[in-house]
C-alpha cells in the first residue's frame, strides 16, 4: 500500500493588534464626523446673544446625539489603543484613557445643558405665567455652559490627548512619526488659543482659533485613517505579539 503525502499548507502569521488598531482609527475617524455636524448645528441655532433661534429644537436634538457619539468614540478610542500603547509607556497610557475620560464627562455636561434648553422651549415658552424675558436668560446661561464645556473638553483636553498619544506614537514609531509630530507642535498653538479665549482676549469660533485647532486636526485625522486602513508600523512596541493560525 502507497502513502501519498499531501503538501501543507504552511501557517498563516495573523497580527494581533488589528483589531486595536482598526477599532482606534475608526473610533477617530466617527469622533470628526460627529462633532463638525454637531458644531454646525448648535451654531445656526443660537444667536450671538448666546439665545435660542425658536423652532430649532430639532436641531438640537440631533446636536446633542453628535456630541454624545464624539464623547462616547473618544472614550473607545483610547480603550481600543490601550493594550498596544501601554506597553510603551504604561503610566502615559493611563494618562492618555483618563483625558478622554474627563473629556467625555465634560462633553456631557454640555450636551445635558443644551437638552435642557430645548426642555424649556418644548415645555415653559407660551405656558400660562411664563416669563419670556426670564426664560430667554436662562436660556441664554445654558447655552453658555455648553459653550464653557466645548472649551473644556474637546478644546483642553485635546492639546493633553495630542501630547500624551502623541509622545506614545512618537517613541514607539507605531505610526509614521510625522503625524504625531504635528500634533505634538499643534498641542501648545491650540493651548495657547484656548487660554486666550479663557481670559477674553479671543473667540471660540475666531480665525485664530481655527488656525491653531488645524494641526491637532490633521494628528487626529492622520492617525484615524492610518491605523483604520494600515494598521500598526512594525515596532518593537509590538515585538512577538504575532500568532499564527
Amino acid at each position: 500500500m502507497t502513502t501519498t503525502l499531501r503538501p501543507t499548507t504552511p501557517p498563516t502569521a495573523k497580527d494581533p493588534t488589528r483589531r486595536y488598531s482598526l477599532a482606534g482609527g475608526l473610533f477617530y475617524i466617527l469622533t470628526f464626523a460627529a462633532s463638525i455636524p454637531a458644531w454646525v448645528l448648535i451654531r445656526t441655532s443660537v444667536n450671538d446673544d448666546l439665545s435660542f433661534i425658536p423652532g430649532h429644537e430639532t436641531q438640537l436634538l440631533w446636536a446633542g446625539i453628535g456630541d454624545w457619539v464624539t464623547a462616547m468614540t473618544g472614550v473607545g478610542a483610547a480603550v481600543a489603543l490601550y493594550p498596544v500603547v501601554k506597553r510603551q509607556s504604561q503610566a502615559s497610557a493611563i494618562g492618555y484613557v483618563t483625558t478622554r475620560l474627563v473629556e467625555a464627562a465634560v462633553i456631557m455636561v454640555g450636551v445635558c445643558a443644551l437638552l435642557a434648553v430645548v426642555t424649556l422651549q418644548q415645555d415653559v415658552v407660551g405656558t400660562p405665567g411664563s416669563d419670556p424675558a426670564a426664560v430667554t436668560a436662562v436660556g441664554q446661561g445654558l447655552v453658555a455652559v455648553r459653550d464653557w464645556s466645548f472649551l473644556f473638553g474637546p478644546g483642553f483636553m485635546a492639546t493633553f490627548n495630542a501630547l500624551m498619544l502623541g509622545t506614545l506614537m512618537y517613541k514607539s514609531g507605531l505610526v509614521p512619526r510625522v503625524i504625531p509630530a504635528v500634533g505634538l507642535i499643534g498641542a501648545p498653538l491650540l493651548l495657547a488659543a484656548n487660554l486666550a479665549t479663557y481670559f477674553g482676549y479671543n473667540e471660540q469660533t475666531s480665525t485664530l482659533t481655527m488656525i491653531a485647532t488645524l494641526p491637532i486636526a490633521f494628528w487626529e485625522l492622520g492617525v484615524g485613517f492610518y491605523l483604520t486602513f494600515k494598521g500598526f508600523k512594525p515596532s518593537p512596541v509590538t515585538a512577538g505579539l504575532t500568532t499564527v493560525d
